[in-house]
């Protein structure tokens, strides 16, 4: 059952108590990608399938009212996912609260100082620093990878298209099988119907405490992005358009067990 609201705070307390109401502990046995086997306070408490749908604002600031994101390092860090080159590691990582607290992202460097993935990378595979591409037009089975840009271009041609998907998760992530961490984030997919471009957001991951609130923010101001971006280049047929819902669909919503107390408070 798709839950509705007209508003960020809401949905986020929504899916909190199922999340306290229906969770159960899981020892998945991993955590972005590190082995966590044997460790109880690392055992996973989860909720399964959590999906809702929201009214975005077009305010940023009303935004971040809603859904109060970790600031300023949310503004900052989707200024570098936006900023058309594929950063890996980028700097922003650097002043997420969490990794100031605990430092714990350089153990998801591998060789050379790199993650095994950034959002940058994902989002402009085309200009990344990448070893395998040097600067050439990254290629798949038979064409050459999109951007985020193409995205924006396919949306001009084809303003009413079900195909303006944004890809996070690639293939090379299927199967886990260089054993680091993999993205949470499977892609984002934006359509428009009468005057408004909708986005739908399916992730396999999210941790509540550390990820969600960010990810709904860092969600709405993509839109937010696409939108602006069509109206510069092809305003005469956007200039109507307005920012429509947020689909979300969590495939897994979870906290650390030893975390769960501090959500039923």
């Amino acid at each position: 059952m798709l839950m509705y609201f007209r508003s960020f705070e809401p949905a986020i307390n929504f899916a909190k108590q199922m999340l306290v109401k229906y969770g159960k502990p899981v020892p998945v046995g991993h955590w972005q990608g590190l082995n966590v086997k044997g460790k109880p306070d690392m055992v996973s408490y989860e909720v399964t399938n959590i999906h809702f749908s929201c009214e975005v604002s077009p305010d940023i600031d009303e935004l971040k009212r809603q859904i109060e994101p970790n600031l300023p390092w949310a503004d900052d860090h989707f200024l570098e996912r936006v900023g058309r080159v594929g950063l890996n590691p980028g700097e922003q990582y650097k002043n997420w609260p969490y990794y100031v607290r605990q430092k714990s992202n350089d153990v998801h460097r591998t060789e050379g100082g790199k993650f095994t993935h950034t959002y940058m990378e994902r989002i402009w595979p085309k200009a990344t620093e990448s070893e395998y591409w040097k600067g050439k037009n990254p290629l798949g089975i038979r064409y050459e990878y999109g951007d985020l840009d193409d995205l924006v271009n396919l949306l001009i041609r084809e303003p009413l298209t079900r195909q303006a998907f944004l890809p996070i998760w690639f293939p090379e992530d299927t199967g886990a099988v260089h054993g680091g961490r993999v993205p949470c984030t499977l892609g984002y997919h934006f359509m428009r119907r009468d005057d408004k471009l909708h986005i739908w957001y399916p992730i396999r991951s999210c941790d509540f405490i550390r990820h969600f609130r960010d990810d709904i923010y860092l969600a709405c101001r993509l839109l937010l992005w696409v939108l602006d971006e069509v109206k510069r280049k092809d305003y005469d047929t956007w200039k109507d358009v307005i920012p429509g819902n947020l689909t979300m669909n969590i495939y897994s919503l979870h906290v650390f067990a030893a975390e769960i107390t501090s959500l039923r408070g």
